[in-house]
């Protein structure tokens, strides 16, 4: 049914967000990797993936839906991509558009993408994850181009649990179906080891080697002031605000790949 395959990575965990099962399914067919929220990323970390990704019949193009970064660079890549069916298209006469599936993991942004390459709201947008649930065409004649809309697919059995928390911790599975201050307890230890001047800067904290991850997410709720009767943390509000600063990129641009 399609050419080519167009792949979104979220650009914060390019290879975690990967699903293993794609690279075998589109073997045969010329590829086109996005690295989406680009704006949220390490831009060291992004021009490292760009690199390490590309390869033969794969272009790699870093993008960013909100700012625009980047997309306009995707329709000449399709075309440099499709060159020899494009050329025999016209060989024939024909002027047929080039069939795209676009495919990735819950929330990577594959319909912001659609409505942001289409110029117009065709495909339905949300910050969370499962929102589109059927197959949808999207035709974009300006461009050449039709899209097929695929529903987020996610693997069925994590190997790497540390995997997991990163697409947790990403918005990539529902909140409602994880322990929160678990998850921000996780998000902490990573970014204490990667980004700690960024958690500095942010919350206004310290920590020693001494501490746990959960010292540091009470020090964190204890500085904001997030406590209940009683001198008790408030968890689950702090758990949420580190999520939320996190996915919103207010601690910093962090890449946990």
């Amino acid at each position: 049914m399609v050419d080519m395959v167009i792949e979104l990575l979220d650009a914060r965990a390019p290879i975690s967000s990967r699903n293993p099962s794609f690279a075998e399914l589109f073997k045969n067919k010329p590829s086109l990797t996005l690295l989406t929220k680009c704006s949220l990323a390490d831009r060291r970390a992004v021009s490292r993936y760009v690199n390490q990704l590309k390869g033969k019949d794969r272009m790699v193009i870093p993008i960013d839906c909100k700012t625009g970064m980047g997309v306009k660079n995707v329709a000449p890549a399709i075309r440099e991509l499709m060159a020899e069916k494009l050329e025999r298209y016209a060989a024939k006469g024909m002027k047929k558009p080039i069939r795209a599936m676009v495919v990735g993991i819950t929330n990577v942004g594959k319909s912001t993408f659609i409505n942001t390459f289409a110029g117009s709201r065709r495909a339905k947008a949300e910050d969370r994850p499962g929102v589109t649930r059927h197959n949808q065409w999207i035709p974009v004649p300006s461009m050449g181009v039709e899209l097929l809309d695929t529903p987020g697919v996610l693997w069925h059995k994590f190997e790497d649990q540390t995997v997991a928390k990163k697409l947790a911790a990403l918005g990539a599975i529902r909140d409602e179906i994880l322990d929160q201050i678990e998850l921000s307890c996780s998000l902490l230890g990573m970014l204490r080891v990667n980004y700690p001047e960024l958690l500095i800067a942010r919350y206004k904290v310290e920590w020693t080697e001494e501490d746990s991850d959960y010292d540091l997410f009470q020090k964190i709720a204890r500085k904001r002031g997030f406590i209940r009767s009683g001198a008790e943390v408030d968890d689950d509000r702090t758990a949420a605000v580190l999520l939320d600063e996190f996915r919103a990129g207010k601690i910093g641009e962090i890449t946990l790949d």
